[in-house]
């Protein structure tokens, strides 16, 4: 079922080092983000597959993780990510980055979602040195990096936990590790006629 898929593709921050990611297994992931809507069609995207342990580390190197817990360093030691795509935009297709932001997130979602269908997990990575990381890579001058997106085996526990109206949305971890993601209730974030009517 679609719904437990979601549930169960996490952000990950922990990963089983020593399960290699293929080339192939990215280009599915990339083949299944092909097949999604773009923005008049356009299709301006391009996906930069990383998977060699040397340029994987790279790429680690220039990105930083876990906004909401800076006191930590994620992923620890030895729980890295053994494979990366970076999703850029060809700005010789077009050169506005604001119109297919939704372009991005729908074919990192979509690549996510086939990683957890195999096995797999990733996470999004939005802060990283963009300028330094086309030059590592080699980047053609057209294509702007917009996104970095992190697959591996996950090796951590992820518990979801439901929040009352007011209370904080941060992630926190345990003295075990255990990463919590709060979420809001279904009643907090619907706002229609029955609502108006009942107050629920």
């Amino acid at each position: 079922m679609l719904k437990d898929l979601i549930r169960a593709n996490r952000s990950c921050r922990g990963y089983d080092e020593n399960r290699k990611i293929t080339r192939e297994e990215l280009l599915e992931l990339v083949d299944c983000a092909r097949l999604t809507p773009s923005s008049t069609n356009m299709q301006p995207l391009r996906y930069y597959l990383a998977w060699e342990k040397e340029e994987v580390d790279r790429i680690q190197g220039l990105t930083k993780w876990a906004g909401a817990l800076p006191q930590m360093e994620l992923p620890h030691p030895g729980m890295r990510p053994t494979a990366f795509i970076v999703i850029c935009q060809d700005t010789a297709v077009s050169a506005s980055l604001a119109k297919f932001q939704k372009d991005v997130g729908i074919a990192a979602q979509t690549m996510l979602l086939a990683a957890t269908e195999m096995g797999l997990g990733g996470c999004m990575i939005g802060n990283f040195q963009a300028g330094t990381l086309k030059a590592e890579l080699g980047l053609p001058e057209s294509f702007a990096p917009l996104l970095v997106v992190a697959i591996g085996k996950p090796a951590e526990k992820i518990v979801l936990t439901e929040i009352k109206e007011g209370e904080s949305t941060d992630y926190y971890r345990d003295e075990n590790d255990v990463h919590y993601v709060p979420k809001r209730k279904l009643a907090d974030i619907v706002f229609d006629k029955v609502k108006l009517e009942t107050g629920n």
